[in-house]
């Protein structure tokens, strides 16, 4: 029978962390089958576990006694030479940031420019090795949008939630969505040659509208509603809201034309006596309502496919997920 030499306590902890942390599979697997061999487990049960032959775990042993933490990782290898040499990687990103939706044009223009004669694969693998990752690409409203407000908003931003990490106040983000039976389209997993196809319902009458509160503790108090929204119904969303209030609560706000009514507004005196206290965003600032990644989640992650099917599976779809939110769903606000 064939053991690693008794570890360490200190060795113990280092391969602990290693098994559960480091970003290579491979150097987490050895890590965890040392850790076995020392817990008195024999080489036929640890190459049983991580689907490999005896004969691999025991050079696992070997290089750990001979090498220590060095014998875990691979050794370096020659491998095949790089079809593309420094300055022409530097001529591909180039020519990428020029033209970002054409590979066929940066192979013809490679082959053109610097003789260079490589196929579309190449190209697309030297991209990824430089962090390019085709996606869609999205409209924005940033040129629209005044910068030195947006900075200021977001400076204060910065001390509301400062304030509320000290237990001053409660910051919420107030806004709306809407759910109907035309889905939001996402990416997904799909076996090679089949597809997930989505229902093209075509039926725009039937709407879900959801106004929630949603702070950094993944705490929301949503309202669903079905059919238009109006100034009164914002208004009695904020009333609900008010009366829950434990201490002095800031709630960032668009500047949707229902919350810049006349009607909202002549509230503003009253919550704030209650201490709520809406904060209106700089206008084209989606970015600085969190509660946009809310909406975002649910839409493109967490409802299901079939929830598209009938207008009373999306609604309890919504429901469930707005009911589950800060347990089963949440949002990871510090990335």
């Amino acid at each position: 029978m064939k053991f690693v030499t008794p570890l360490s306590k200190s060795e113990q902890i280092t391969l602990q962390c290693m098994r559960d942390y480091h970003s290579c599979r491979r150097v987490r697997m050895r890590a965890h089958g040392i850790i076995l061999s020392h817990l008195g487990y024999a080489v036929q049960d640890i190459a049983f576990t991580f689907d490999v032959c005896r004969q691999t775990v025991s050079s696992w042993f070997d290089d750990w006694d001979s090498h220590g933490l060095a014998g875990l990782y691979d050794n370096p290898r020659s491998g095949r030479p790089m079809a593309l040499n420094e300055q022409e990687v530097d001529y591909v990103m180039q020519l990428t940031a020029q033209e970002p939706r054409s590979t066929k044009k940066i192979v013809a223009s490679l082959e053109e420019q610097r003789g260079k004669k490589v196929s579309m694969s190449t190209i697309k693998r030297t991209l990824k090795r430089a962090k390019q990752r085709w996606k869609r690409v999205r409209k924005s409203t940033k040129c629209k949008r005044n910068e030195q407000k947006f900075k200021r908003a977001e400076q204060k931003i910065n001390v509301l939630e400062q304030r509320r990490i000290q237990g001053e106040i409660d910051l919420s983000y107030f806004d709306a969505a809407g759910f109907c039976l035309n889905p939001s389209i996402p990416y997904a997993w799909q076996p090679t040659g089949e597809r997930i196809e989505l229902p093209a319902t075509g039926n725009h009458g039937s709407r879900l509208n959801v106004l929630a509160f949603l702070n950094k503790l993944n705490e929301i108090t949503p309202f669903c509603f079905t059919g238009s929204i109006n100034t009164e119904t914002v208004i009695a969303c904020f009333e609900n809201f008010s009366e829950k209030l434990t201490k002095k609560t800031f709630v960032l706000i668009d500047n949707a034309p229902v919350h810049r009514s006349k009607a909202f507004i002549a509230n503003l005196p009253k919550w704030h006596k209650k201490g709520l206290i809406p904060k209106f965003l700089p206008s084209y600032s989606p970015e600085l309502n969190l509660i946009e990644i809310l909406w975002k989640k649910m839409k493109y992650e967490w409802l299901p496919f079939t929830s598209y099917l009938n207008f009373k599976r999306l609604r309890e779809a919504v429901e469930s997920i707005l009911k589950d939110f800060g347990s089963k769903y949440a949002i990871n606000f510090s990335t």
